[in-house]
């Protein structure tokens, strides 16, 4: 079974859907006990990163998600992503989860200040390391992005990029710790097969 965090953030049921599609079993929770029980943990999100992180707080789910980390595989989507990392930096400096090292920074001032921000839309995705949620994506694959800040970690941590100007954290992995920048439940097939492959793993 696959839990699907629920403290207030995200769009979980077009997720729980997707699951449903690939044959996978979701349950949207933030029952402790349900979270410890489940083969897997996705984290979704959408909105600023520092309400989010207290959401996480308030429901106690950054403490299940932490005992947790090592364990089983967990999927963090979009903000559900950047709240994995070690701080992010969109309107002050938030600290995040600390499970894969970096820094969430903003697209503004390092992307041609012609491009749009957000970035949203259909991007190409480039791999750039192993990782065995990507197992069923082919390079050249597009996805769905929603974003205004992105990932800045160690190269061995990213997994894919997309060309957004720069090379746009599209894909992270650390241990059995994942992150999409992007929305699977809104990138079509390509979405669900990188879902397949997290609950594979």
């Amino acid at each position: 079974m696959v839990a699907i965090i629920d403290y207030g953030v995200g769009n979980l049921f077009s997720l729980q859907a997707s699951l449903n599609k690939i044959g996978a079993m979701a349950v949207v929770t933030n029952d402790e006990a349900k979270i410890d029980a489940a083969s897997h943990i996705i984290l979704p999100g959408v909105g600023a990163f520092e309400d989010a992180a207290k959401l996480l707080k308030e429901y106690k789910m950054d403490e299940v998600i932490l005992s947790n980390a090592g364990k089983k595989p967990i999927l963090g989507i979009c903000l559900g992503m950047q709240l994995l990392f070690d701080r992010s930096f969109e309107f002050g400096e938030h600290k995040g989860l600390g499970l894969i090292a970096g820094d969430i920074v903003p697209l503004k001032g390092a992307i041609d200040s012609k491009l749009k921000i957000p970035h949203m839309g259909w991007n190409k995705l480039y791999k750039t390391n192993s990782s065995s949620i990507l197992k069923y994506t082919s390079e050249g694959d597009y996805v769905y992005f929603v974003h205004s800040y992105y990932a800045k970690a160690e190269s061995k941590y990213i997994t894919s990029v997309v060309k957004y100007d720069i090379d746009v954290t599209a894909t992270v992995q650390n241990g059995m710790v994942f992150g999409t920048q992007f929305h699977p439940e809104k990138s079509g097939e390509c979405g669900l097969r990188i879902l397949k492959a997290f609950v594979e793993c």
